[in-house]
């Protein structure tokens, strides 16, 4: 078993403690590799600007010599050592959906930005440790022996759950209609309408869980990080999202509608992208760009859907719904990018500008005409089978077709 271990000693400078120790050791060289990117964000992330004081040793303290061969990896020569304890701090001062941030109130890491990893051990059970204070809760779908310590069955589950430590956090919960337990962890000032989002979580929830008939997640957690400023944002994973949401004063009014968008959204996620997989991630290389042209499917669908869910679950009324819907038709009708580059060219190119304005009127985003084409995609089906088939069809097909089978699909 491969043991992290978190700490923040000097919280207050956003410095977050890591440590590693790798057992059984054979090879006089051992890599070290910190993931290029996150899934969830289709552009490099260049994590390894963030590390510092970078070492390691054996379990005597005695430095081993290391050589870094790329921006985020690193070649350690081990002399014979059967075990290496690896140690670096990593800056961890900005809070997004899919960041590490640390200050005197939280802990809140996405380990995929700020764990390395032996690329011929991902598939290795791991630990992990959380060095905080007694009275901090834990928010994290991982498996929990006691209130702060971790287990996953290997690296690609520990990158795929973010966590929050808190000892300020608020808590709902419900169990959805197939026995699914669902929890809801609030970070940050806000006074939450718990009635409220229980009731709406839990239709949007159970809508989607009745339509695949099938779940990959034996436990849901939603993480919400609320900020003081306005901001909106959300990062998927297999048995978790973190949404960051602001500002918290609104959020029982102008931004309620947001919070349940992206919540939407990111649960439908579980299923298409984060299982439902294009062939070019599965399974996910976290070394370098994962080039793929069905950006359109992975986030154009899960668009569509995360409103129209909404909309049918009777979350949203329709007015609201059909208000969204024009919203995504004015996005399209005022980039001119549609005319200079295909949806398919845009979302290979999704790694090269996908998250910034980029060069006018050169691209369109994936998310604006992925909706589009599920929309009108759905509408066709609809036509063509009198009302007998849809895009859920589709949707579940890929699920059983793909998932099922443990391959991606082209």
């Amino acid at each position: 078993m491969i043991a992290y271990k978190f700490a923040a000693p000097v919280a207050h400078q956003h410095l977050l403690d890591v440590e590693i120790r790798f057992d059984a050791i054979q090879s006089p060289e051992f890599i070290l590799q910190l993931p290029a990117w996150r899934p969830g964000r289709y552009e490099l992330g260049n994590f390894a600007k963030n590390i510092q004081r970078f070492r390691v040793t054996n379990t005597k303290g005695q430095p081993l010599r290391c050589e870094k061969t790329a921006k985020d990896r690193w070649t350690v020569f081990t002399g014979g050592e059967p075990t290496i304890v690896v140690q670096y701090t990593c800056y961890a001062a900005e809070i997004n959906a899919g960041s590490t941030y640390v200050d005197s109130h939280q802990l809140y890491a996405n380990p995929v930005n700020c764990c390395m990893y032996n690329p011929d051990r991902i598939y290795e059970e791991i630990s992990l440790e959380l060095d905080v204070p007694d009275n901090f809760s834990v928010a994290c779908s991982l498996r929990k022996e006691n209130k702060h310590k971790l287990y996953g069955k290997n690296f690609e589950e520990l990158a795929d759950s973010p966590l929050i430590a808190s000892a300020t956090m608020q808590y709902l919960n419900f169990t959805a209609e197939n026995g699914l337990p669902v929890h809801i962890w609030i970070q940050g000032e806000c006074k939450p309408d718990a009635e409220r989002i229980i009731h709406d979580f839990s239709r949007f929830t159970n809508w989607q869980l009745n339509l695949f008939k099938q779940c990959p997640a034996n436990e849901y957690h939603y993480l919400i990080q609320i900020l003081p400023y306005t901001f909106y944002h959300g990062v998927e994973h297999t048995q978790s999202t973190v949404l960051a949401l602001g500002p918290g004063y609104a959020l029982n009014d102008s931004r309620y509608d947001e919070l349940l968008g992206v919540a939407c959204h990111e649960f439908y996620h579980v299923w298409n992208v984060k299982t439902i997989r294009p062939s070019e991630m599965w399974p996910y290389d976290y070394t370098k760009e994962n080039y793929f042209p069905t950006g359109f499917v992975a986030e154009g669908v899960t668009t569509y859907m995360g409103d129209y869910l909404l909309w049918q679950s009777g979350v949203w009324s329709t007015e609201y719904y059909f208000r969204e819907l024009n919203a995504q038709l004015q996005k399209h009708f005022d980039n001119f990018g549609r005319f200079n580059y295909s949806v398919v060219q845009s979302g290979f190119d999704t790694w090269l500008d996908g998250y910034v304005p980029g060069v006018p009127d050169r691209k369109v985003s994936i998310y604006v005409e992925g909706c589009l084409i599920a929309f009108m995609t759905d509408v066709l089906l609809m036509k063509f089978t009198g009302m007998q088939k849809n895009i859920h069809d589709v949707m579940r097909s890929l699920y059983i077709d793909f998932y099922l089978k443990k391959k991606g699909y082209t």
